[in-house]
């Protein structure tokens, strides 16, 4: 069976009354306090230990010395012209002539055509290489022998790269393997001094480059 409270019994009921006249009389004992009693007597907080006093010291402000501003600089002397000189000076007139002719101006000059000369071509292999006039002992014959390999005792092989013309002159000769003591200039000059037959690329002359070996022996 519940339990059924009464009114009486229940204290919830007059809680919020009995909160807000409490209240009410809490505020009504300030405000009486604050009218009748507006300060309070006795002799407040005391303070304990002695007072510091702090003495206060006058400082100097410094003070900014004036320097004297430093001299100006010296002004630059300029020769001024002399009147002897500006009578000398004749101004001519600006004025333009309308009906001058004017002459025109001169063609500007022809750039010369600068040819360039294009390095002549030589074939490594035809079909008829280039063979000297007489063979290879045309070019011993001229070969002289120099004093410095003589004596030194130098032989060997000197491999000469000739480069033949369509008309059989050599043009040019280099050494692709000498062997030193005068030997090389020698191999060159013979070369150089032999006529070779041209060299043939169907039937017609042709520029041609040639390996030539030229051997130096002491008898």
């Amino acid at each position: 069976m519940a339990i059924i409270k009464t009114k009486k019994a229940d204290l919830m009921s007059k809680y919020r009354r009995v909160f807000e006249i409490s209240l009410i009389l809490a505020l009504a004992l300030l405000i009486v306090a604050f009218k009748f009693f507006p300060t309070l007597k006795g002799g407040g907080l005391k303070q304990e230990g002695p007072q510091e006093l702090f003495q206060v010291e006058d400082i100097q402000q410094t003070r900014q010395e004036n320097r004297p501003p430093p001299p100006p600089k010296p002004p630059i002397p300029i020769e001024a012209p002399s009147s002897d000189v500006l009578e000398d000076i004749e101004i001519s007139s600006s004025e333009i002539d309308m009906n001058q002719q004017m002459e025109a101006p001169p063609p500007p000059p022809k750039q010369e055509k600068k040819t360039i000369e294009e390095e002549p071509t030589y074939f490594v292999a035809v079909e008829e290489m280039p063979e000297p006039i007489g063979g290879i002992s045309e070019i011993q014959k001229k070969i002289i022998y120099p004093e410095i390999a003589k004596r030194a005792g130098v032989e060997g092989k000197v491999y000469v790269l000739a480069f033949v013309d369509e008309s059989g002159t050599v043009t040019d000769a280099k050494i692709i393997k000498g062997i030193g003591a005068g030997c090389d200039e020698a191999a060159l000059d013979a070369v150089k001094k032999t006529k070779f037959k041209p060299g043939k690329q169907r039937g017609k002359a042709v520029k041609v480059q040639v390996s030539i070996p030229v051997v130096f022996k002491l008898q």
